[in-house]
């Protein structure tokens, strides 16, 4: 089978959370013995500031990392639709996509019905920006890959398209399982994720900060585009600042720690009951304890109290992590529990199996019609 994928950037992670899930997608496809390739803008955003920041050096260690991954890069102006799809199965076209090469896929694929195309969407971009995604034209697309259900019934209530499927993001168990090398990690906690706007701030001094400055943790943060209030804050705290890390080394950095935190945005608490963003399935494929603040589980991807434990306010962060990180027993059983879901429910095998599932579906769909 022969798979062409467009998305932001295969080798960039810079404030990319979904390279996870392609990597992973892609890797197993591979495995599989299907020909994958995957196209990436040249001036893509996440890829341009990858490179101002850390240089090549940054490239070379995704390639150490996934040696049998390679994208090809593209100039719009001239990307040759004919010969890049000739002969294609499956096209997946990822949201982050300029509109002009979503509506000039599509009307490729009008003219040439004979590979499948899915739009694959893995934003809140639908509910909290729908006049953006009004303006792709997906009216030649044989489907849409929505990263929840509450984004799947968006779609549908406004006409985007009418065939959509939940395709929930998964863990890449192949670079993310558990890599514990000490009895007792060195480290307390340690959090990954982006600062934000003033109410993400507010929610970061309640859930992260104000907990590891009452109980005196040895911390660390990852992320990007931190202001200086924001350094400023945790450094008050005595919470170590690690800037950019390359996703390949979350593993690594998790095994080092005895706990994660997970702290969902706005949108996902509001807008988007039942989806996860990928640090979930991080978190618990690497065999660390989760402590999540309170989220709507609404599609029961994972049992709250028993995958991981939920945080309601601050007081109630500060008193799971307290018993955590005295509880090594307590510990480990909440993390074989979270491993276990995973690696039964939410790989990206699973989801692989998925997606070739729908592509059979939208097969036997076009061969009737003809």
């Amino acid at each position: 089978m022969r798979v062409v994928m467009f998305y932001q950037s295969l080798v960039s992670d810079w404030n990319h959370g979904n390279a996870h899930f392609l990597r992973g997608i892609v890797s197993e496809l591979l495995a599989r013995g299907n020909n994958v390739r995957v196209f990436e803008p040249r001036d893509g955003w996440s890829r341009t500031n990858l490179l101002e920041d850390h240089g090549d050096a940054a490239i070379d260690g995704f390639e150490r990392t996934y040696p049998h991954l390679r994208s090809e890069l593209y100039d719009l102006p001239t990307l040759d639709l004919d010969e890049t799809l000739l002969g294609t199965d499956l096209v997946v076209v990822h949201e982050w996509n300029s509109a002009d090469l979503v509506a000039r896929i599509g009307d490729h694929h009008a003219s040439h019905p004979e590979y499948r195309l899915v739009f694959h969407d893995t934003h809140h971009r639908s509910i909290t920006d729908p006049a953006a995604m009004n303006g792709y034209d997906l009216r030649h697309y044989d489907g849409v890959l929505a990263f929840g259900e509450a984004v799947r019934d968006v779609y549908l209530a406004r006409d985007w398209a009418t065939r959509v499927w939940t395709w929930h993001e998964a863990a890449d168990t192949g670079v993310f399982h558990p890599r514990r090398s000490h009895a007792e990690p060195p480290g307390d906690l340690v959090w990954i994720g982006n600062w934000g706007d003033e109410e993400r701030t507010a929610e970061l001094e309640e859930f992260l900060i104000r907990p590891v400055r009452e109980l005196g943790l040895r911390a660390t943060v990852y992320g990007v585009r931190y202001p200086d209030h924001a350094r400023t804050a945790l450094a008050a705290a005595g919470i170590t600042y690690g800037g950019w890390l390359p996703n390949f080394e979350v593993p690594s950095v998790f095994a080092e720690h005895k706990v994660t935190i997970h702290l969902p945005r706005r949108p996902y608490l509001d807008a988007l009951p039942g989806v996860p963003t990928i640090r979930p399935f991080e978190a618990l494929a690497c065999g660390i304890p989760l402590v999540s603040a309170l989220w709507n589980e609404a599609a029961g991807l994972f049992t709250p109290g028993a995958d991981f434990l939920v945080a309601r306010d601050g007081d109630d962060m500060a008193a799971h992590l307290r018993s955590l990180i005295a509880d090594s027993e307590r510990r480990a059983t909440l993390a074989a529990h979270g491993l276990a879901t995973i690696r039964a429910r939410h790989t990206c095998a699973h989801r692989v199996d998925e997606l070739l599932a729908i592509y059979k579906q939208l097969t036997a769909q076009f061969v009737e019609s003809l």
